[in-house]
């Protein structure tokens, strides 16, 4: 099935999303649970959970973007 309904992204955009999912995200999280525990931040749990949430399922879109991508190019 050609196109799968999904939004074809160019590859500087589907470049930075990756990066972003690998890098920025997972970096976020750790330095705020870092700095909450030692600074006594608010919501120490809640906030980096909730990014690592958002970065998995960016993660997933990824990936069947990736999938859809290859399966169109065979």
């Amino acid at each position: 099935m050609k196109g799968g309904g999904f939004v074809k992204l160019s590859n500087s955009t589907y470049d930075v999303l990756k990066y972003v999912a690998l890098i920025v995200l997972p970096a976020i999280a750790t330095l705020y649970s870092t700095l909450a525990q030692i600074w006594g931040l608010p919501y120490a749990d809640q906030i980096p959970l909730t990014i690592m949430a958002c970065d998995t399922a960016m993660g997933v879109l990824l990936q069947i973007s990736t999938n859809q991508y290859n399966a169109d190019n065979r």
